[in-house]
């Protein structure tokens, strides 16, 4: 993994000697910010739990999200543990506060990815801003040299298996419930 890291050091070290620029350096840690935590995502899934007809992507969106802690936060970081490239290559100030857990794979890519893809497996009108906005935060974890991009390749594709995850355990719990609801309904009809 080490001489893959220092083979990415490359790719990061041409965007900050290329695509660095005063004007970015401003705008790129708020765009990163927007997913610390998972927060725009967390809202937008909250958001969506609250009003009526959005009620069931809300829920899906929320259910990713918690996959996506299980399984890139506490499962797959832990047990990779790779280095950040700030570490690797010896850097100690950067644009945003340096963060302390494991490289790989993004988390930041992963709750993005994960939202979107609830919110295309449900054709949502606030797919396309979404995914934007999940590209440019993916794209800004590499900009401020806190991910290699395998760290946010990995990202994408664990937050859309999360994504797909979460619609597919709805659908089903849904499936189940409806033939419950089936069933009972035919029992009482049944039984007068």
């Amino acid at each position: 993994m080490l001489a893959l890291s220092s083979a990415e050091l490359t790719i990061l070290d041409w965007i900050a000697l290329h695509c660095h620029t005063p004007w970015l350096d401003a705008v790129v840690p708020w765009i990163t910010r927007l997913g610390d935590g998972g927060i725009l995502w967390i809202i937008l899934a909250l958001v969506l739990l609250i009003l009526p007809k959005e009620r069931l992507v809300g829920a899906q969106a929320a259910l990713a999200l918690i996959l996506h802690v299980v399984l890139c936060n506490l499962l797959v970081k832990n047990l990779v543990g790779r280095i950040r490239p700030f570490e690797l290559a010896g850097i100690d100030q950067l644009l945003v506060a340096l963060p302390d857990d494991p490289s790989f794979p993004s988390g930041h890519s992963a709750a993005s990815f994960a939202v979107v893809t609830v919110l295309f497996c449900n054709k949502h009108p606030l797919r396309w801003p979404a995914l934007i906005a999940a590209v440019l935060i993916a794209l800004s974890r590499l900009y401020l040299y806190v991910h290699y991009p395998t760290d946010v390749l990995a990202g994408v594709l664990l937050g859309t298996l999360c994504g797909f995850l979460a619609v597919g355990l709805w659908r089903k719990l849904a499936a189940r419930r409806g033939m419950q609801m089936e069933k009972a309904d035919t029992q009482t009809h049944t039984e007068s």
